[in-house]
């Protein structure tokens, strides 16, 4: 899956560096009052989807007004990244214990029966913000190991079984996407940073990649910046993009990860830390981006966030945007320009 179709079409610079964001956007409090009038009976559901339907207007608006390449939808009808697919998903069921904030298991989805799906998970969430946007759109899922994992898993005898059991689910879900029109599909694994599990995660993503034609873009993002354990089983993930973290004080040297591996797809590589609400200066970010050409050719490299927005406030997550995205096009004129040379096998600039 090329690039190139995401390339607006008055880019300034040859060089292209293609930005996006990994998925969530920053919701408005109001959306809150809303779903809390919706449950208790003062608002009608028709309520809540308007209010769903304008906050996505105003995530894609923030994300198109910074200059992304690429949009998302910001997660705007998602409280949670697991248990919205509590509503599409039968045996997936909604937490049903009381939660103090002591037990873990009180607070996740219950696996109640075999897992399958009558109905599209994402075609009409998809449907509507490709109304809205001007740029092309990727769809976010929560990936099947994190489905998995962050589940009761009262159905199952393995965690093994109930994430392949989600992988050929979202493989059904695929072309149910690209007929609606999707061009990237991203799978999120916060779960996989948590606790690698490469072989694993491997024959979940092989499984989803078979459903993906090779005209739509296909991606995974896994969180926590940490990949030692990780590094060699990502090598051989079967996707165009793969999304790491590295902005973040915690997260690895890129060299650590990168140095001595040959990764064939392209890189999403976190220049943003989505945990601070302090934004970075246009300058730090051009700084990660470089580090990052240290390791990733441009033409393999994407300008992303650490992970998704929605932990920020509105006002801090456009300032790191915009600068996320002016950072970007300076370092495209630098290449454009020379005076960012060749990449030596010591990671140190030439040029």
């Amino acid at each position: 899956m090329t690039r190139e179709q995401f390339r607006p079409p008055h880019h300034d610079h040859e060089q292209f560096l293609l930005t996006t964001v990994v998925g969530s956007y920053p919701q408005p409090d109001w959306l809150d009052y809303v779903r809390e009038g919706v449950a208790a009976g003062d608002l009608e559901q028709a309520d809540r989807t308007e209010a769903e339907n304008d906050a996505t207007r105003a995530a894609v608006l923030d994300q198109q007004r910074a200059g992304l390449d690429v949009v998302t939808d910001g997660e705007m009808r998602r409280e949670g990244m697991v248990d919205y697919f509590t509503n599409v998903v039968t045996g997936y069921d909604a937490p049903g214990g009381d939660d103090d904030g002591s037990n873990w298991n009180a607070s996740m989805p219950r696996v109640t029966e075999e897992v399958s799906t009558a109905e599209p998970w994402l075609v009409s969430d998809f449907e509507f913000v490709d109304t809205v946007a001007t740029r092309p759109v990727k769809v976010t899922i929560t990936g099947p190991f994190t489905l998995a994992t962050f589940a009761s898993t009262e159905a199952y005898d393995s965690i093994e079984k109930l994430a392949l059991d989600f992988a050929d689910l979202i493989a059904e879900e695929v072309p149910k996407l690209v007929e609606a029109g999707a061009e990237w599909i991203q799978l999120d694994e916060p779960g996989l940073g948590m606790s690698p599990h490469g072989e694993l995660a491997h024959e979940c993503l092989s499984r989803v990649a078979e459903a993906v034609p090779e005209d739509v873009r296909f991606g995974t993002h896994v969180c926590s910046g940490n990949y030692a354990d990780l590094a060699d089983d990502m090598v051989e993930f079967p996707v165009d993009e793969l999304d790491l973290e590295f902005a973040s004080p915690d997260a690895d040297d890129p060299a650590a990860v990168f140095a001595g591996r040959e990764f064939e797809m392209d890189i999403g590589f976190g220049v943003v830390d989505t945990q601070s609400r302090d934004a970075e200066s246009v300058e730090t970010i051009e700084s990660r981006i470089r580090e990052g050409l240290k390791h990733i050719p441009p033409e393999q490299l994407t300008i992303s966030p650490d992970c998704g927005l929605k932990p920020l406030e509105r006002e801090p997550a456009i300032e790191k945007l915009t600068n996320m995205v002016d950072a970007a096009g300076n370092v495209e004129s630098a290449l454009d320009s020379g005076s960012i040379g060749d990449v030596a096998k010591d990671g140190s600039e030439n040029g």
